[in-house]
């Protein structure tokens, strides 16, 4: 079956949000998330990890470029704006695309097809990412992106991975957060690693990860949980 691509549009003129939203639905097979305040918008995206971020740059006192600086690494910005001025600023910040409001449907076509092509070279480099982690007397290849969770045991470290299979290491908690990329996991609690892109909700007191599994937040760990996810 083919993949849902995930889009996220942060805009804060609702007309342009709703233009972004009816072409996504004409292309097929594109979910957008709409969002008038940029704030939350940026939220989402560093708790999501969308395919693909379309984003205006003028928004009243927040600048779209500062957002793009922020969002996270494998995210493919098109920036949507009414001003010329920006395009090369936009450009130096690794955009896909520059779509001038207003643009048509084929336009906005062309972005797209730019971006999905960028996100499945994105896909392709991420799942080559692996850390190499002694299981008893034999070396384990674990792919990053099938992390779902790492806890703390005594003297050892246990990664669940997304099909359930989990790999039992003598590796501690603290040295094995040392080996995954700092923007791509969090450490929530002295027993638990999880990766920012599969945290679904959270608070102060415990995050929801993709599939509904609930796990603590421990009380030194929530500044940096939030300032992570708040970007």
């Amino acid at each position: 079956m083919e993949k849902t691509i995930k889009a996220l549009a942060i805009d804060d003129e609702p007309l342009a949000l709703d233009v972004i939203a009816r072409f996504c639905e004409r292309l097929g097979n594109i979910s957008s998330e709409l969002y008038s305040d940029p704030r939350e918008g940026l939220e989402a995206a560093l708790r999501q990890r969308p395919d693909i971020v379309f984003l205006d740059i003028d928004m009243g006192d927040v600048s779209g470029l500062d957002i793009a600086a922020k969002l996270p690494e494998g995210c493919c910005v098109i920036f949507t704006t009414a001003y010329l001025d920006y395009a090369a600023e936009g450009f130096n910040l690794d955009a896909v695309d520059y779509l001038h409001k207003p643009f048509s449907y084929s336009r906005f076509e062309t972005a797209v097809q730019r971006a999905l092509r960028r996100a499945e070279y994105n896909r392709s480099r991420d799942s080559q990412r692996v850390i190499t982690l002694k299981q008893e007397y034999s070396n384990v290849n674990v792919r990053l992106d099938e992390i779902h969770y790492v806890e703390a045991m005594e003297g050892y470290s246990k990664i669940y991975r997304v099909e359930n299979r989990c790999v039992v290491t003598r590796v501690i908690l603290k040295k094995l957060q040392a080996l995954l990329p700092e923007r791509d996991f969090v450490r929530i609690h002295r027993s638990y690693i999880v990766p920012v892109a599969k945290i679904k909700s959270y608070n102060r007191q415990e995050v929801t990860l993709s599939g509904g599994l609930v796990l603590p937040v421990g009380r030194q760990y929530a500044g940096a949980l939030i300032e992570v996810l708040q970007g």
